[in-house]
């Protein structure tokens, strides 16, 4: 498992640096979120089969022992985090929460690997986490091209938030029930469990916070442009500022 890890760390450290040189007129972060974005999209494709397809069933078999594909998909994802980890902190671009929520994410990852069981909830949680993440790249990435102030941008955002309070916040506080009532995991397990929701709130303030911000733009906006209107039809024409 180690070996792979390692194998997972190089090869994500590889395709930032490869992302670096194919976009030498962009900044590192740029590069890097390219690497989130990659890895997002392969979590979620996989995480998805383990959880839906190959089983076990997360919230009926919490505490299982892992699969040969959990571990390969789980160390996959230990090798990103790190990588990522040790991005944001040597780049200072993250705040304290996005570092205890990457934190709590390779502890909870290398507490699955050394037990040999609960992978089955960690890869549901490792899914739920990241069906928000390339929809939060798009909206970066259409900021740093000057599209975001588009409808493009309006769906990007309206997904993002329908998508990390539905599967977050709602089928997340089912998994943990489900987590919580079974006799199956241990209990420091269960622990971190918690510590992964009470994160997911913290985000889900701010991002609710920003939806409202965003919604009462939009509805002032919308204001003017109808009082603009109806000066027009009474005036015959719009009065400049």
């Amino acid at each position: 498992m180690c070996l792979q890890v390692l194998c997972s760390l190089c090869g994500w450290l590889s395709l930032y640096i490869s992302f670096c040189r194919l976009n030498k007129h962009r900044s590192y972060e740029w590069s890097c979120r390219l690497v989130t974005f990659t890895h997002g999209v392969l979590s979620i494709g996989l995480s998805a089969y383990i959880g839906f397809i190959d089983g076990p069933w997360p919230f009926t078999h919490p505490g299982s022992p892992n699969t040969p594909l959990q571990v390969h998909v789980l160390c996959l994802t230990l090798g990103y985090f790190i990588f990522d980890l040790g991005w944001c902190v040597y780049f200072r671009s993250e705040g304290a929460l996005m570092l205890a929520h990457h934190t709590l994410s390779i502890l909870g990852i290398i507490m699955a690997l050394v037990l040999g069981e609960s992978g089955t909830e960690v890869n549901a949680v490792l899914f739920g986490s990241e069906i928000t993440n390339p929809l939060l790249q798009m909206r970066w990435f259409l900021r740093e091209t000057g599209h975001y102030h588009s409808f493009t941008g309006d769906v990007v955002d309206f997904l993002f938030v329908a998508l990390f309070t539905g599967v977050r916040i709602g089928v997340g506080a089912h998994l943990l029930f489900c987590e919580m009532i079974s006799p199956t995991p241990k209990w420091f397990v269960k622990v971190g469990g918690i510590a992964m929701y009470a994160v997911s709130w913290c985000f889900m303030f701010n991002i609710w916070r920003f939806a409202w911000k965003k919604s009462i733009k939009k509805y002032h906006a919308w204001r003017r442009r109808l009082s603009e209107e109806r000066q027009l039809k009474h005036n015959g024409h719009l009065k400049t500022h």
